[in-house]
């Protein structure tokens, strides 16, 4: 039977502007490495420079929205934090006035690339049905709690929590599988539709539609 799940190879997508973030989980932490590193090699084969990328982990995978919520709200005030003093090189003072050294030759600082706000957020984790419903609830709850940040925030959250029913499931899907069953590494897709999903926002939110 021909494989036919996963995203079309022809989308053509360029990075080089783009800021994305990572935030894994460290639960199973040979399988979360896997995903992480095919996630970062697919940013960087579309131009995502590696000042633009920002990796950040926290315990498991239910720890994921919380900490994607606050790095995208963090990466706006950060943006504010840096940007350019409007009134450099302005002299208010009026003929009454005391006299005031004039800023004029206060350069006004630039903002660095790596401070814009994060254009997409990929979230990395690994949960294993267990013999208790701890897998169900947290499954769940990280599934639309992942999805609500996006929406309300309007930043793309790639959905990057693998949900497997055993171990080999989930090495496979980092492709880590043994023998024939070695499987493929969805980080990689992960990092594609990142830079995909931060474009088209780019894009739509300049009202711009192809």
């Amino acid at each position: 039977m021909s494989e036919v799940k996963g995203p079309s190879p022809n989308a053509k997508v360029d990075g080089s502007s783009l800021r994305i973030a990572i935030v894994h989980a460290r639960w199973n932490k040979v399988i979360i490495d896997a995903l992480v590193t095919g996630a970062l090699n697919k940013l960087k084969e579309a131009g995502v420079k590696e000042s633009n990328i920002i990796i950040e982990s926290v315990p498991g995978s239910f720890e994921l929205p919380l900490a994607c919520s606050r790095m995208i709200a963090g990466s706006h005030i950060q943006v504010a934090s840096n940007e350019v003093d409007l009134l450099g090189g302005l002299n208010f003072s009026s003929v009454n006035s005391p006299k005031v050294a004039s800023r004029s030759g206060t350069p006004a600082p630039t903002i660095p690339s790596s401070n814009q706000a994060f254009d997409a957020v990929i979230a990395i984790g690994v949960l294993i049905k267990g013999a208790t419903m701890h897998f169900e609830y947290i499954c769940d709850a990280v599934s639309h709690s992942l999805m609500k940040i996006q929406v309300d925030t309007g930043v793309p959250v790639i959905f990057g929590v693998l949900t497997a029913l055993n171990d080999d499931q989930a090495l496979e899907r980092a492709g880590l599988g043994k023998g024939d069953k070695k499987g493929h590494n969805h980080g990689e897709e992960w990092g594609l539709a990142a830079v995909e999903m931060g474009s088209h926002v780019r894009r739509w939110n300049a009202g711009k539609f192809l």
